[in-house]
């Protein structure tokens, strides 16, 4: 499952989510169902306390070689020295600068991390493993 089977240079055109942090199951990866108090994940059927979840990264992307145009998405921990820290850490930092800041409406503090997101990562070249 990530065997790499070639590699290609290609440059970033752009971010195609807002998203870059999911709840992912600790077992299969996949994403889990959040409520308020529990967790749960539908393709293994584990469960949790809703505080106890861990996160993953997923950033998918919109990419071009000197030939053709791509859809990727970059899964994991291969993203931590990007963010500087893990999905877990930033997941936290986010949820903590909305707490401090009081910020009942949390657009404000996703718009800045997808700008963020977008300075570090369009218009530069890459190499990716498919």
């Amino acid at each position: 499952m990530n065997s790499v089977q070639g590699l290609l240079a290609a440059s970033v055109i752009s971010i195609q989510n807002s998203c870059f942090v999911y709840p992912a199951c600790q077992n299969c990866f996949s994403r889990l169902i959040l409520d308020s108090r529990r967790f749960s994940c539908l393709k293994c059927g584990c469960t949790g306390e809703a505080k106890d979840a861990s996160y993953r990264y997923r950033l998918s992307l919109k990419i071009a070689d000197t030939n053709d145009l791509f859809d990727i998405t970059v899964f994991g921990s291969c993203l931590d020295p990007f963010f500087g820290v893990t999905a877990e850490k930033l997941q936290r930092y986010v949820q903590d600068f909305n707490q401090l800041s009081e910020e009942t409406n949390t657009e404000l503090s996703t718009r800045a991390l997808v700008q963020a997101v977008e300075t570090c990562f369009i218009g530069k070249r890459f190499i990716f493993g498919v």
